[in-house]
């Protein structure tokens, strides 16, 4: 154990050698992981020992009896032991006995469960995910106390040993996506999870290139029981506070847990303006950009959208500088220190805005147009499909400035063909637009009232289809 666990060589990694009961006993642990105060109230239990209570069998004696304590296991590979110590449980290694007993009294730096920021609501509860799998196992359970309730633990990383934990609902998610999702993350080849829930992604999703996300994230405990009563699979990892939601349909990244906050009529209002702000992060600059450059398909009503003062470099360019300089301005405010993000936000909005209109190198209308495709990206809930829309909008920007009306239709065209051969877990992208479910479409444009909406989504094929 001393060999496999670098006694010698990391100051953090304590072997105590101890007599207890008149045997020798060796304590494995990393100083960090354990609480102190259990293994100390535990040692003082062991010194009391007299050696006539550990015959004839001294393991079953300490693990039955004389190790008061909740978590303990036992373990025949010396080699399983010590990967388990470094995930934070302390070994005990006792002479005479062929097992090492495993004592479950680790801790680790953790946060408390603020309100995630990117998830945040009016009204609702204030907990979110932490670092912490057994955090969160706990805030998920919590919320979904039924039997039925699995939560499956694996380690997938060849040197981190990552824990990993699937969660679902047995009597409702359908066996054949569980055993698919195990099969999956047994079968991921890699030394570590450096980012976690991300690296896990990449594998699993099988869609390297394509920039919309596959799988849903969230960091509220509400969201995720939510999403297990339909019937989808969770994944938990140590280390993020962020869990997946497996499968994700392109309609689940546009749903906030505001819209369930309120009333069914503010839900459904609240729910499209989302929409229409998602529609006008893509296709609001492209459609400018046409106009300006054909005013003659504008009808008389509103012939008067396109720039009075073109500036002093082409429309294209002004675009694509704006685009650009947005992304810098949001990588900005991710490394700029809360104490001085006013004073970024007074130098994009006087520098950026109103000193380059007023220099010409913008028109005023780009500003506004461009101001709105941000706003309707920063609305969209999903951060992933956020992203992946600029990207989209970047790309028929281009299309349309190179090749006009058809560079836009044609451009439209291929990224609604693009999506909806998309799959994610065999299902797909689109539905139940694509395809067509009217009662599924029904409760994905409008925020149905729960009394009535009395049913799973077809598309995970759940075993018990209405509540």
């Amino acid at each position: 154990m001393r060999e496999r666990l670098g006694v010698d060589e990391s100051f953090d990694m304590i072997h105590l050698d101890l007599v207890y009961a008149g045997r020798g006993m060796s304590l494995f642990l990393v100083d960090g992981f354990v609480k102190d105060d259990i293994l100390h109230y535990l040692m003082k239990l062991l010194s009391k020992l007299d050696p006539d209570q550990l015959d004839p069998d001294p393991l079953s004696q300490l693990l039955k009896t004389h190790i008061p304590y909740v978590e303990l296991d036992r373990e025949k590979d010396l080699n399983k032991a010590a990967d388990t110590v470094l995930a934070g449980p302390t070994a005990l290694v006792v002479e005479g006995c062929e097992d090492v007993i495993m004592i479950d009294a680790r801790t680790y730096p953790v946060r408390g469960p603020a309100e995630p920021d990117l998830e945040r609501v009016v009204r609702g509860s204030r907990d979110g995910f932490v670092e912490t799998i057994v955090f969160n196992t706990a805030l998920t359970r919590r919320r979904v106390r039924d039997r039925s309730l699995r939560m499956v633990y694996t380690q997938v990383g060849r040197r981190s040993m990552t824990d990993v934990c699937i969660c679902y609902l047995k009597d409702i998610a359908d066996p054949e996506r569980v055993e698919h999702l195990q099969r999956v993350l047994d079968e991921i080849d890699t030394d570590a999870l450096p980012m976690a829930e991300k690296t896990i992604e990449e594998y699993i999703s099988g869609q390297h290139w394509n920039p919309y996300p596959v799988i849903r994230y969230t960091e509220r405990p509400d969201t995720a029981a939510a999403h297990l009563y339909e019937g989808h699979i969770l994944i938990i990892i140590d280390g993020s506070p962020s869990v997946m939601i497996t499968p994700a349909t392109f309609w689940h990244h546009l749903q906030h847990a505001e819209e369930y906050r309120q009333k069914p009529l503010v839900g459904a209002y609240l729910r499209w303006v989302r929409f229409f702000a998602f529609i006008a992060s893509i296709f609001i600059l492209p459609l400018y950009f046409l106009f300006s450059m054909n005013p003659d398909l504008l009808p008389e009503a509103i012939a008067f959208i396109g720039p009075s003062d073109q500036g002093v470099i082409p429309l294209m360019i002004q675009f694509l500088i704006a685009e650009i300089g947005i992304d810098l301005l949001r990588m900005a405010a991710i490394h700029t220190p809360n104490s001085l993000g006013t004073a970024l936000g007074l130098v994009a909005a006087i520098l950026i805005g109103q000193v380059a209109v007023d220099v010409g190198l913008f028109s005023s209308e780009v500003v506004l147009y461009l101001s709105l495709a941000a706003i309707g990206t920063f609305a969209t809930p999903s951060y992933e499909l956020g992203l992946a829309d600029r990207i989209s909008r970047l790309i028929l920007l281009i299309v349309t400035g190179l090749f006009g009306v058809k560079g836009y239709v044609v451009g439209v065209s291929v990224w609604l063909i693009y999506l909806a051969r998309m799959q994610t877990f065999k299902t797909p992208y689109f539905w139940p637009f694509l395809p067509f479910s009217w009662k599924a479409l029904r409760d994905v444009l409008v925020r149905s009232p729960i009394p009535l909406k009395n049913r799973r989504p077809a598309f995970l094929h759940p075993k018990d289809p209405d509540r």
